[in-house]
């Protein structure tokens, strides 16, 4: 994706990306420290050279790095990872582009909890970088990478997705697919106890009522005859 046609924030999105709140926006328009454009419908947006010019920053001295991020699940899969390297290598070196860092992780696409890829993604908001490059969309995460995308753009900040699928392991699918299979099945069976434990709880309930009703019974039965008893003397 072209991260140059991506230059227009809305006020909460802009006060988000300076950290800022948007009354804090409200004011500076008001008193032109930063004047926010106006559409058609008078509706305010800002640009992301006005995000330069705030930071000091001009579109032709951006100093973000651009990183490279390769990614195979176990350790086994090393030399997948060099394979990854070099192929994201040899297309930068193509584009003439200077590549500031290489990052090299392990860990399946379904966990968020990837330590170097949260890092990365801390210094996308921090803006520290202005270009992701992968050789696949699955390297990055396993599913949502739009979303990724999307929230990444949101920071100028481009994914390249340099395309070969012959470095997205068909072994990390099935397994990814193993790992999803085995939650469900937990939670599969977690349901199928909670639903024994819910019907013996009815059961107990029931059974409970049932006493209580004949105890009802019992106990009108005894009025009764006590009442009789009474009038017949």
């Amino acid at each position: 994706m072209n991260i140059s046609n991506i230059t227009n924030y809305k006020p909460k999105e802009f006060a988000e990306l300076l950290n800022v709140t948007v009354k804090t926006l409200q004011r500076w328009d008001r008193e032109k420290t930063l004047v926010a454009n106006r559409t058609p419908t008078n509706r305010r947006y800002y640009t992301y050279d006005q995000y330069l010019q705030f930071k000091g920053i001009g579109r032709d001295a951006d100093s973000r790095k651009i990183v490279i991020y390769t990614r195979v699940s176990t350790r086994n899969q090393a030399d997948n990872l060099e394979n990854q390297v070099d192929f994201l290598q040899n297309y930068v070196n193509a584009k003439g582009l200077i590549v500031d860092e290489v990052i090299r992780d392990y860990g399946s696409g379904l966990n968020y909890n990837r330590k170097k890829w949260n890092q990365l993604l801390g210094e996308v908001m921090e803006n520290k970088v202005k270009m992701i490059l992968v050789s696949h969309k699955d390297r990055f995460v396993r599913f949502g990478f739009d979303w990724f995308e999307k929230f990444c753009n949101k920071f100028n900040v481009e994914i390249v997705v340099v395309k070969n699928d012959k470095l997205s392991p068909h072994e990390e699918l099935v397994q990814d697919i193993v790992s999803i299979l085995h939650v469900f099945s937990c939670r599969l069976y977690g349901l199928r106890k909670y639903k024994k434990q819910i019907e013996g709880d009815e059961a107990i309930a029931k059974g409970i009522q049932d006493r209580n009703s004949t105890d009802y019974r019992a106990e009108r039965e005894d009025n009764s005859l006590n009442r009789h008893s009474k009038i017949s003397v």
